[in-house]
């Protein structure tokens, strides 16, 4: 049962979730649209929002991730000065990902969090993301900064799961074999075959049974343990 030494978190729809509050957002897109110097913040969010697909769509084909002066000088805001993209992209990043909701730590994260930690296990965040800095400040504005010694980011990999290299990442910064670690995540596409691949040596998957029900599970992404409630983590035996 001691054979697990680490365990690592997918953020989006495992560790965090979002919820749709309207002023939040509404903030966040009138800031964007102030930092790029355009006076409608509706026409520019559906600009912009048009333009994230085709990138949306070479990173998802690709396995590929942009960082914040790419995304924005390459795909979102061509048009725009060099020299504003660059004092700007990180902020509007974190602003285009406060649009898409405001997000905070599922219901018993931080229970299952501290609990591990106590228990003695390695923590670790692997993630598919854009924004190099969110995460970071996120960690430390809520204090949680001291529970994780791995946190491996697209945005500043510049690659994206299922490729296995992100869990090596996560593995090499905690001097862990793969097999000593154990992954939870949500996303039946991305997050269970890499792992395999990368001989992740447990994989949990955390969804809600009306989703579950829409997902084909197959012998190449299936995972070792299916849990609905985030506190059920707490409760594997391998994890005791």
């Amino acid at each position: 049962m001691d054979q697990y030494k680490a365990v690592f978190f997918d953020l989006g729809g495992t560790l965090r979730i979002a919820d749709q509050d309207q002023d939040h957002i509404r903030k966040a897109r009138d800031r964007m649209a102030e930092l790029a110097g355009y006076e409608d913040p509706q026409a520019f969010i559906e600009m912009i929002e048009a333009r994230y697909v085709p990138y949306r769509d070479w990173a998802l084909s690709e396995n590929l991730e942009a960082g914040d002066y790419e995304l924005w000088k390459k795909w979102l805001l061509p048009e725009l000065d060099d020299e504003i993209i660059r004092k700007i992209c990180h902020e509007i990043t974190y602003q285009y990902r406060q649009y898409k909701g405001l997000r905070h730590v599922v219901e018993g994260g931080v229970e299952v969090i501290r609990t591990l930690h106590d228990r003695g296990y390695k923590l670790g965040i692997i993630s598919n993301l854009i924004g190099e800095n969110e995460i970071y400040d996120w960690l430390k504005d809520d204090g949680l900064d001291v529970y994780f010694d791995a946190v491996v980011l697209s945005s500043v990999t510049h690659i994206r799961k299922p490729d296995p290299r992100m869990y090596l990442m996560a593995c090499q910064q905690l001097g862990l074999d793969p097999s000593e670690c154990v992954n939870v995540a949500d996303n039946i596409k991305r997050d269970f075959t890499g792992a395999k691949k990368a001989g992740i040596g447990l994989n949990v998957m955390y969804i809600a049974p009306d989703k579950l029900k829409t997902r084909k599970l197959t012998k190449d992404n299936y995972p070792d343990y299916i849990v609905h409630r985030f506190t059920d983590i707490l409760d594997l035996p391998e994890l005791q």
